[in-house]
């Protein structure tokens, strides 16, 4: 190091007597000198300083430090809110903001860039993939857990049993009162309630009963599952249509205050008149015994192994995991043990 700053002291005494008398020459003879030894000396120091060691950089970003935001499906806040509170006060560095939005602007924010990591239940389409793959963007989709709708009533209503071909008829608007599944019924007309016009679970149930047109007249959109279970509650005609993961966390107050509220109902499966029925638990979702079921995909645009893919990476590991089996819905990429109770 010494030896270092002893050349350039040397090469600063050259270079200054030089341009000295570069100046006297110019005075003396009117002429513009460009000495090349000045250029080589400067050239030289400015090579010496470029190349002084600043220590390595600390990357802005890695699998557990960073500022990220991600856009969830709205339906799947509670276990996101478990999952996000886990991974950021395992990992102190990382900070994750979650975006609740319905499915149309969870994908729509994908699409725009505006998030590198979405929550959906909705995979991406074989164009969209095209077209970011055209800019030189890789989707890649992990499944992450098995989520279903649940059916929910108000308690007042005594039909907590129904064939699936009954809810497709109601979806399709040739079932309009109750008074058409059971004719002692004393409701009136069926009051179908969703979560949002932008939602998946209304595109769930269109795409399931292949409805191409606008829904019947009797279906209401609100603002969010939760304001479902509230109508319902409140409305003895109405059925509502909600993400478990909002009733299904048996450890949770406010799941269970929903729960206490309302009649999830239990559906037979579709072509099959064998007298069981199903409602959306654990391990009806598991063997897809309920006929309602539907995944959760984990959707990232990374471009390298960032926040995003390091808290993917979690949630599809064992601590990520046992959230998901927790919750009541079921988990992607581990086992669950089903118990056979007999009487």
């Amino acid at each position: 190091m010494n030896k270092v700053l002893r050349n350039l002291n040397f090469i600063s005494i050259i270079a200054c007597h030089t341009k000295k008398m570069s100046r006297k020459l110019q005075k003396t003879k009117g002429i513009n000198i460009l000495n090349p030894l000045i250029i080589m000396i400067m050239s030289f120091i400015m090579i010496l300083s470029s190349c002084r060691n600043e220590g390595p950089k600390t990357l802005d970003e890695t699998p557990t430090r960073g500022n990220i935001k991600i856009t969830v499906d709205e339906s799947f806040q509670p276990l996101f809110d478990t999952e996000i509170f886990t991974f950021t006060h395992l990992y102190t560095s990382a900070n994750i903001t979650p975006q609740y939005k319905p499915e149309y602007d969870v994908i729509e924010d994908y699409m725009n860039d505006s998030v590198k990591v979405i929550v959906s239940s909705k995979k991406l389409t074989d164009y969209q993939i095209q077209y970011l793959r055209e800019s030189q963007i890789i989707a890649r989709t992990t499944t992450f857990a098995w989520d279903a709708l649940a059916l929910v009533t108000n308690k007042s209503n005594p039909d907590t049993l129904i064939n699936y071909e009954v809810i497709k008829d109601i979806f399709q608007g040739k079932i309009k009162r109750w008074k058409e599944i059971d004719p002692k019924s004393k409701l009136g007309d069926i009051q179908v309630i969703f979560d949002n016009t932008k939602s998946g679970n209304i595109r769930y149930f269109k795409e399931q009963f292949e409805i191409k047109d606008n829904l019947p007249g009797n279906f209401y959109a609100v603002n969010s599952n939760p304001e479902v279970i509230e109508f319902v509650s409140r409305n003895s005609d109405a059925m509502g249509i909600v993400s478990v993961n909002w009733i299904s966390d048996k450890d949770d107050s406010l799941s269970m205050s929903f729960v206490r509220k309302i009649n999830v109902l239990a559906i037979s499966q579709p072509y099959l008149n064998d007298g069981s029925y199903y409602r959306p638990y654990q391990g009806s979702i598991y063997d897809k015994s309920y006929p309602f079921v539907r995944e959760i995909f984990l959707i990232s645009r990374e471009t390298f192994a960032g926040l995003g893919s390091g808290f993917i990476n979690w949630a599809c590991a064992e601590q990520g995991q046992r959230i998901v089996l927790k919750s009541g819905l079921v988990p992607a990429t581990m086992p669950i043990r089903l118990v056979q109770i007999k009487n």
